[in-house]
Formats: structure tokens, C-alpha cells, sequence
């Protein structure tokens, strides 16, 4: 008996429904349907495509500023793609907004997302935390050669989360931001120029003097070493099998191994030619008289 009161009920229900819409005329409908959500439709997609031009001139504007304050193409670049991704963001919950959606929910949603995404990808943000730090306090800058995270190279790019560098063989290394600046930093471009330093070994016997002003010679016939700071020749060290002279001369950052590998050869061809000998570890054994007798004796 009740279900068929249910039945009843629906039937007319559904009848009613039908006599509204017969009743409806295409004025009712336009006037209350198509023009209200169709103008909210069309203005969500209005700001949406507008709102999408004004971030990415907006995120462009910025970017040059950066770049004009700062000259790091790297930093723009940055500032640039996290500024563009803020406003496109804003945008999107216009143009929500507009079709009428209850956008609070929408952000605490998206905080809530971020908060999960972010325990999971600690690494990352760590990650790229470092690559902020890195941006803002410019240990080194693209074209540098550094070395950081065990790894020595040129910078070719410091990205959100690896800074990537090309070493002397030409690989192409990328190392981690938390690694790279968690870590000791040596950055050998920073300065016009280096020290380079040299050990040369001489035997007890040689002449200290004489080795000494080969070095200066040849450290005078070579034009990329620098005469201010004037170079250093020195004993620097008595060790167990030779004499140590330390040689300090300076050169510029860019003529550091060129100077370092053609001096190291010049002062092996000049010691030669001097008969300045340079020791290399040897074993002398020394055997008792009685006992080379004795050898001889079984043998023969």
C-alpha cells in the first residue's frame, strides 16, 4: 500500500515538472538561464585568458628588473617561472570565483595538498630551499669553475633543484642544491688572479743556489707570470731524502695550468742540462762483508 503511494507520488511529480517547462517560453529561459550563467562562463574564461597575458608580462617585467639589479640571467630566469606560476595561480581562483565556486575551500584544499606533497618531497624543498640561498647570496655565477658537493666543474646552470656543471673532460655533472650548498664552496673564478705553487725536490749534493737561480730564470722567460706580487723561491723544507725549494709565483686566473704544466716542464729540462739531480724513492740495501763471503762460497 505504501509503495504504490510512492508511485503515485512520483507519477505526479513528474507531471507537474513537465508542465513547467511546457510553460516555459525561450524569453523565461534566456532571461533566467542562458544570459545569467552564460555571462559568468564567459567572464570566467574572459579573465582566465586575460589574467593568464597580464602573469606572463608581469612575470617578464619582473624578471628584467632582477636582471637589471643584478646581471644573473640565472636569478631572472628563477624569479621569472616562480613569479608566473603565483600569479597564474591568483588567476585561476578569479576566474573560479566568477563561475561561482566557493574558492575558500579551494585554497585550504590547496594548502593541504602542499602540506602532503611537501612531506613527501622533503629532498626537494630542501633542495630547492638551497637553490634559493644559492640565488640570493651568489657564491658563484654562471661560467665559474667551482668546486662543491665532490664534484669540480664550470657552472652552466644553477636550476630549482640541482646546479648543473661541466668538469675538465666534459661531462656534464649535476649535483644537488642541498649538497652544493650544505657543503664547503671553492670558487676559483672569483679572483683575477692565482698563486701557483710549486715543489721542487734537489739531492743533498746538489746546489741549492744554483737550482734556485734556474728556477728564476725560467720563471723570468715566462711572459703570463706576473712581476707584482714578485715570485717566491725558497728552502722551503729539509725532507728525508731531498731538498724542497717552494716555488710562489702569481699568473692570472685564466693562465693557471698553462703556466703551471710549462714550468714544471722547463725546470725538469733546465735541472737536467745543470746536472741537478732530482731524487725519487729508492731502496739501498746494505749486506755484511762476512755474509757476501759466505754467499759466494754456497754458490760457487
Amino acid at each position: 500500500m505504501a509503495a504504490e503511494t510512492t508511485t503515485v507520488d512520483l507519477q505526479a511529480q513528474t507531471v507537474e515538472v513537465l508542465k513547467q517547462i511546457q510553460q516555459l517560453d525561450f524569453n523565461t529561459v534566456l532571461n533566467q538561464w542562458i544570459i545569467p550563467y552564460g555571462t559568468k562562463i564567459l567572464l570566467a574564461i574572459a579573465i582566465y585568458f586575460i589574467g593568464k597575458s597580464v602573469a606572463r608580462f608581469l612575470s617578464g617585467l619582473l624578471g628584467k628588473a632582477v636582471l637589471r639589479s643584478s646581471k644573473d640571467e640565472m636569478l631572472q630566469g628563477f624569479v621569472s617561472s616562480i613569479s608566473y606560476f603565483l600569479f597564474l595561480l591568483i588567476v585561476v581562483i578569479a576566474a573560479l570565483s566568477q563561475l561561482g565556486i566557493n574558492t575558500s575551500s579551494l585554497v585550504a584544499l590547496i594548502g593541504a595538498a602542499g602540506l602532503a606533497i611537501g612531506l613527501a618531497l622533503q629532498n626537494s624543498l630542501q633542495n630547492f630551499a638551497a637553490g634559493v640561498m644559492i640565488l640570493v647570496f651568489k657564491p658563484f655565477r654562471k661560467g665559474d669553475y667551482i668546486e662543491a658537493g665532490g664534484v669540480a666543474g664550470v657552472v652552466n646552470q644553477i636550476g630549482l633543484l640541482v646546479v648543473e656543471l661541466r668538469t675538465g673532460d666534459n661531462k656534464t655533472v649535476l649535483v644537488p642544491n642541498g649538497k652544493v650548498f650544505g657543503d664547503s664552496i671553492t670558487n676559483y673564478s672569483t679572483n683575477e688572479t692565482r698563486r701557483v705553487d710549486f715543489i721542487f725536490d734537489i739531492d743533498y749534493s746538489s746546489d741549492i743556489t744554483a737550482a734556485k737561480q734556474i728556477i728564476a730564470d725560467c720563471l723570468a722567460q715566462e711572459s703570463r707570470i706576473l712581476q707584482n706580487p714578485e715570485p717566491t723561491i725558497v728552502v722551503g723544507s729539509l725532507a728525508s731524502n731531498s731538498v724542497q725549494l717552494f716555488v710562489r709565483p702569481w699568473a692570472r686566473t685564466a693562465d693557471y695550468w698553462g703556466v703551471y704544466f710549462a714550468i714544471t716542464e722547463k725546470v725538469k729540462l733546465e735541472f737536467d742540462r745543470a746536472g741537478i739531480a732530482i731524487p725519487f724513492n729508492q731502496l739501498n740495501v746494505h749486506l755484511d762483508q762476512d755474509l757476501v763471503v759466505g754467499i759466494e762460497k754456497k754458490i760457487n
